[in-house]
């Protein structure tokens, strides 16, 4: 592999897929690095530079609201009678789990905070 300064001298935005396997292989040669070393800087900033890459070529979509609420249950061991306070009435819990009624957010509230489902994923809907 090349010398640590001169990867560094010639890192550039990722414009390819060629150039993204490339980083990706650095990436690989560099993950046991030692701390605090010149390689482990190199990894960092690489790791910035395909992070960036990844975040507009493959992103990844917002999980659904519902099978969050879902995942959640199943996570925890919950039953639907489990979700009345959130959703206000058993009746209300099978409607939005059956995708018959939107979260409101006051619903929305309530789960993040007792569920722990970050807003973002519920207000996705």
């Amino acid at each position: 592999m090349k010398k640590i300064e001169q990867i560094k001298s010639e890192l550039k935005p990722i414009r390819s897929e060629q150039d993204y396997r490339k980083y990706l292989e650095i990436i690989d040669s560099l993950v046991d690095c030692v701390e605090n070393s010149p390689e482990e800087e190199l990894l960092e900033l690489i790791s910035i530079i395909v992070e960036d890459y990844e975040a507009v070529h493959y992103a990844i979509e917002p999980p659904d609201p519902v099978e969050a609420i879902k995942l959640k249950m199943e996570e925890n061991g919950l039953k639907r009678k489990d979700l009345i306070d959130y959703f206000g009435s058993a009746s209300r819990v099978s409607e939005v789990l059956n995708r018959k009624r939107p979260l409101t957010l006051e619903m929305i509230r309530k789960i993040h905070k007792g569920l722990g489902i970050s807003a973002a994923t519920l207000l996705a809907s």
